[in-house]
């Protein structure tokens, strides 16, 4: 497990899978956090970029830390793979909030967006990234098996 602890608006946190060339990312650039599916064989950057994932908003997290009067804001950002590197589960503060399936070529998150109409020729499914309860049970039901 890779993790990292941040401040939310400012994260990077990068994980390869052991089947190669899989890697998923976490990033916070100071508006919003996202979750994306990356193929490290790829030399241009644009392609290596599979799939890209809302994780949250800067502003929304904090507005709701002052709401909570959480006193700390710091945040942990854990990433799990499958036992085949195949899935990956993107972690904060322990709750799951984004999920890739590499072989199935789809991902889920808590914010379901963004969503794009299919291009002919797409591999990933882009259509929807509704969260999956029964996606993360079964992801973490493996890795304990």
């Amino acid at each position: 497990m890779d993790s990292l602890s941040f401040t939310p608006g400012r994260a990077f946190l990068s994980s390869d899978s052991p089947a190669v060339p899989w890697t998923v990312v976490f990033e916070d650039e100071g508006v919003a956090g996202y979750f994306y599916a990356c193929d490290r064989s790829q030399e241009a950057h644009e392609h290596a970029i599979l799939d890209a994932m809302l994780i949250y908003n800067v502003d929304a997290l904090k507005k709701s830390d002052a709401e909570k009067q959480r006193p700390e804001p710091q945040r942990i950002a854990s990433v799990e793979w499958s036992r085949d590197g195949m899935q990956a589960a993107l972690y904060l503060d322990g709750t799951a909030q984004g999920l890739y399936d590499f072989k199935a070529r789809c991902g889920y998150c808590r914010m379901d967006f963004p969503n794009f109409m299919e291009e002919q020729g797409e591999t990933w499914r882009k259509s929807t990234h509704a969260w999956s309860d029964a996606m993360l049970q079964q992801f973490e039901a493996a890795l304990y098996a």
